[in-house]
């Protein structure tokens, strides 16, 4: 359990990181500056999420810790999931809008809209 414990902190810090560098730098003007910036606080929460699993399954006794690391490793990967589903679907948006020129649902536009 240790070896998880320690591997889930170490990725906690990279997600973390990762997600703190693309907020502090500056936003993009683009669609893909955007939407990388929307999904960096969803980094930093499943961050979150990865570091008290490791700190729990390093300061509990079994069987906690690996309950700990199963519930932060889907609580990860399921709030990464979101954040990107939602920004996906914000930057399908606006490349219709880029294309069709109108955001109420391509008025006008020969394109498919979902």
């Amino acid at each position: 359990m240790v070896v998880g414990a320690v591997l889930s902190l170490c990725l906690a810090v990279v997600i973390a990181g990762s997600g703190v560098w693309t907020l502090a730098r500056r936003s993009g003007v683009d669609v893909t500056g955007q939407v990388l910036r929307a999904v960096a606080p969803t980094q930093v929460a499943a961050a979150v999420m990865l570091a008290a699993g490791g700190i729990v399954a390093l300061a509990a006794q079994a069987p906690i810790p690996l309950i700990a690391l199963i519930i932060g490793g889907v609580g990860a990967i399921g709030t990464i999931g979101a954040g990107s589903w939602r920004a996906a679907r914000y930057a399908a948006r606006q490349q219709v809008v880029s294309t069709c020129g109108s955001a109420d649902g391509c008025a006008g536009c020969t394109q498919l809209c979902s």
